[in-house]
């Protein structure tokens, strides 16, 4: 069961974005479907193309640490941090957070250019969900066209991995819906408009998800 304080930063997000209340369903359902990953220890695997790959990177930085919550370590923690380290447990506890296990797909330099000059470059995201990916974990994949070929190779292979897929889209949802659980689709066509909308929703999720496990 999901906290009702949880549940209402999706309702403030309707308020504040009433467009978004035709996506509030499939918001719910992958707020979720997260929520239950990492309640099994699993983890989000997020990859996106240009505007969408900055906002993969965006999520990330959100999830492994502290967003509006500061997520102090556990007590159980900071006692084997003391016994191991004594002079470094205060320094430890005071300044890492808890964090929500999240990769993202597009910041792998090495791995990307090497395998888009040996192999294709359409499988990159691909070769990091084969490579990283395990069953229970979620793949979201954002694409403002919802027909990126390498988001929805990478969603193909996580399908085959029996991971869960969420696509964060425009209003079309394109072929990216074929090959998602959950799908969000934006009630807009333009890419500017759509990841104009695309940053409150996952905004919305992260505090979301956070005070679902810190609060």
């Amino acid at each position: 069961m999901i906290k009702k304080s949880t549940l209402l930063v999706i309702n403030e997000l309707m308020e504040r974005y009433s467009a978004l209340f035709i996506c509030k369903k499939d918001i719910t359902n992958a707020l979720t479907a997260i929520c239950n990953t990492y309640r099994h220890n699993h983890k989000l695997l997020i990859c996106g193309n240009g505007g969408s790959a900055a906002d993969s990177e965006h999520i990330v930085g959100e999830l492994m640490k502290g967003f509006l919550l500061s997520r102090k370590l556990k007590h159980s923690l900071y006692q084997k941090l003391k016994n191991l380290y004594p002079e470094n447990a205060a320094y430890f506890f005071n300044n890492l957070q808890e964090s929500l296990p999240a990769l993202s797909l597009v910041n792998q330099v090495a791995l990307t250019t090497a395998f888009s000059n040996d192999q294709s470059a359409d499988l990159v995201f691909a070769q990091q969900v084969l490579g990283l990916g395990n069953e229970g974990d979620i793949l979201l994949g954002i694409s403002t066209s919802g027909n990126s070929d390498n988001i929805i190779y990478a969603m193909q292979i996580a399908k085959a991995k029996h991971m869960i897929t969420i696509a964060l889209t425009g209003k079309t949802g394109g072929k990216l819906q074929n090959f998602s659980d959950i799908c969000i689709k934006v009630p807009e066509l333009n890419t500017y408009k759509i990841q104009e909308l695309h940053l409150p929703i996952y905004h919305a999720l992260c505090i979301a998800i956070e005070n679902e496990f810190f609060t």
